[in-house]
């Protein structure tokens, strides 16, 4: 298996398959660099050189006991892209995934990045505050945090029927593949799994989008229950110049999964132009 180390030691597992323009997939809570099941073999298949990572406390990476907050993720990004001295790459983030690509944004100035696509990301804010009364109450998030120190494994079955859009007599995937995410959920730290909520739950991505210098595709389900998309796809949408927003109409957040062949479509639509 191959490893990036991290500017902490910090040892990331990751997958770098094919030749050609460089695609770097970035996982979504709770899961590993293995969600990617569908997208990454059609992409390498189609002549790109596609790139996917397991966040730290997930998957195969390491499991710090800290830093799990999105500087520090923004700066593994990094480490990914300078060891694999990936040029003109295309950052693609799925959910909190996305925050990782706004904190890379502004942080590390887009260095090595030409395109963009966030996929039912959490950017730019969820929290409901103040000046963002939109927002998701704080006791969703820490209802999560509860949940999960009750009863991980019961909380992350539960999740994953909004997390599918499941419902009492149909689902859009299989029980089969809902399980196997679950599988790939509690492979993490429960250290990395609890605190990631309070990363993407509570960070305010709203300075980074500004950021965004390259062309970027925002694409979401317009019944996404687990990432609002008036608060998310939309609003990034506005504030990134020149964003394209494609909206899924009836889909839920799983959109890598429930939408497998119609994402794959968009992304090479949007890489080879």
């Amino acid at each position: 298996m191959a490893f990036i180390e991290t500017q902490d030691g910090t040892r990331l597992f990751y997958k770098d398959w094919g030749s050609g323009r460089p695609v770097v997939l970035i996982h979504g809570w709770p899961l590993d660099a293995d969600m990617w099941e569908y997208q990454m073999p059609a992409l390498t298949e189609a002549g790109f050189r596609t790139i996917a990572y397991d966040r730290r406390g997930f998957g195969r990476s390491d499991q710090p006991w800290s830093g799990y907050d999105y500087d520090t993720f923004a700066d593994d990004l990094k480490a990914v892209l300078d060891h694999l001295d990936l040029q003109e790459a295309v950052l693609v983030g799925f959910s909190m995934g996305g925050g990782e690509m706004a904190r890379y944004m502004s942080r590390h100035g887009g260095a090595r990045v030409s395109k963009a696509v966030l996929v039912s990301a959490v950017t730019p804010y969820l929290l409901k505050a103040a000046d963002h009364p939109e927002g998701v109450d704080a006791s969703v998030f820490q209802g999560m945090v509860d949940g999960l120190k009750a009863d991980r494994p019961k909380f992350l079955a539960d999740f994953s029927k909004t997390f599918f859009g499941a419902g009492l007599f149909s689902s859009p995937a299989s029980s089969e593949m809902i399980q196997w995410t679950g599988n790939l959920a509690m492979l993490a730290s429960p250290k990395a799994t609890v605190d990631c909520v309070h990363a993407f739950g509570e960070t305010d991505f709203r300075a980074d989008m500004a950021h965004f210098k390259v062309p970027t595709l925002v694409i979401h389900g317009d019944d996404d229950q687990t990432v609002p998309i008036d608060i998310s796809a939309k609003a990034a949408a506005a504030a990134i110049a020149d964003a394209r927003l494609v909206i899924y109409d009836g889909a839920p957040h799983a959109l890598p999964f429930t939408h497998a062949d119609r994402l794959t479509v968009d992304l090479l639509a949007f890489l080879r132009t």
